[in-house]
């Protein structure tokens, strides 16, 4: 398994579902960055499970505890450990799926690639795991802070509920104001609405998270193979459930002339700048200084409260019926793993981009 993300700033994951305690390793922090505990757990929380109806009822508290790294309220520049233990699994709600693939999970890939798999909560492809991000992610928002960069993703679709796609036309401060953390009210109130009655279903729905990066400077990415696009494209789609990445127009674009879709350069406060952002912030590879903005495709959850045709680890044709507590929409507590994604790849480039100058 690969379970290092990263180049300088890098963060190395531990930890199953229904183990002990889920936790990592972050290395390459800078020296001198203050420490705020309360903004970590917050971002945290934010990922949680049991935070609300709409999401899991697995009641754990996550509360994270730095292990190393840390000197005085700042980071040292020395390897940060960190750990959460698990506190409330029901280890028996899978015992049913000891011997089953569910489908479109990992269990069937899993058992053939490495000839064993954890069948309680998926073991190490359960997006429990993802709270290790959270983590790493938040201390990398406590750097990128320093630089003035901003990061803010939310929920722009669930289902066929979609918000309009250009995000300056709404307030992105009020994405927490709701429970789907969607900034437009009356959307939020609908998406709400269609994730309570597809979990009264015993079904699953999925949708659609928005970024927006401001504050980037101009230079980050590495062309020809580590394009900036391509890195938070990569992060993305190692997020489980995520199916799709675009940035910019994405595919939208593939409609407009060159002549509507390139983004003129203009002179404004005194320095460079463009007249549109079709291109979502990154344009040869390379952030240009623009606010970056690109949205995440993330697919319904695979485990459905419903009676399913699968196999057994003989190939016997046989059904499942699972138990257990799951999401039926992924959303809510997938908008700070986006963040935290986008916060590491940016800290990443910006430590490797140091060095291409004098």
């Amino acid at each position: 398994m690969r379970n290092i993300f990263g180049n300088i700033f890098t963060l190395t994951t531990f930890g199953e579902s229904h183990g002990t305690a889920i936790g990592g390793i972050v290395d390459g922090m800078p020296a001198g960055v203050e420490i705020d505990m309360d903004f970590i757990q917050h971002e945290l929380d934010r990922r949680k499970p049991g935070q609300s109806k709409i999401t899991t009822s697995r009641n754990e508290p996550d509360r994270v505890q730095l292990m190393s790294g840390v000197f005085e309220g700042k980071t040292t520049g020395t390897p940060i450990g960190f750990v959460v233990l698990n506190k409330n699994q029901h280890s028996k709600d899978y015992d049913n799926m000891r011997e089953l693939f569910r489908p479109s999970h990992s269990d069937y890939t899993y058992y053939n690639k490495y000839g064993i798999r954890d069948h309680r909560g998926g073991g190490r492809s359960s997006a429990r795991i993802t709270l290790s991000r959270v983590v790493a992610g938040a201390l990398a928002k406590l750097a990128l802070k320093q630089l003035g960069i901003t990061i803010q993703a939310y929920t722009t679709q669930v289902g066929n509920i979609e918000m309009e796609r250009d995000y300056s036309l709404y307030d992105l401060t009020k994405t927490e104001d709701s429970l789907v953390r969607c900034p437009d009210a009356d959307k939020a109130k609908q998406m709400e609405s269609l994730i309570m009655d597809v979990k009264d279903d015993g079904d699953t729905v999925g949708g659609v998270i928005a970024c927006v990066v401001k504050g980037c400077p101009i230079g980050l990415g590495e062309p020809e193979f580590g394009k900036l696009h391509a890195q938070l494209g990569a992060a993305m789609l190692s997020i489980n459930a995520v199916k799709g990445f675009e940035y910019g127009n994405g595919f939208a674009g593939v409609s407009m002339r060159g002549s509507q879709q390139n983004d003129v350069f203009v002179r404004k406060d005194n320095k460079i700048s463009t007249a549109t952002n079709h291109s979502g912030g990154i344009q040869g590879g390379v952030s240009n200084g623009q606010d970056i903005y690109f949205r995440v495709a993330f697919k319904p959850v695979a485990t459905i409260l419903q009676k399913q045709n699968t196999v057994d680890i003989e190939g016997n044709p046989t059904a499942l019926n699972a138990k257990g507590r799951h999401d039926p929409c992924v959303l809510p507590r997938a908008v700070p793993i986006v963040e935290a994604m986008t916060a590491m790849v940016l800290l990443d480039n910006y430590l490797i981009g140091k060095t291409t100058r004098l």
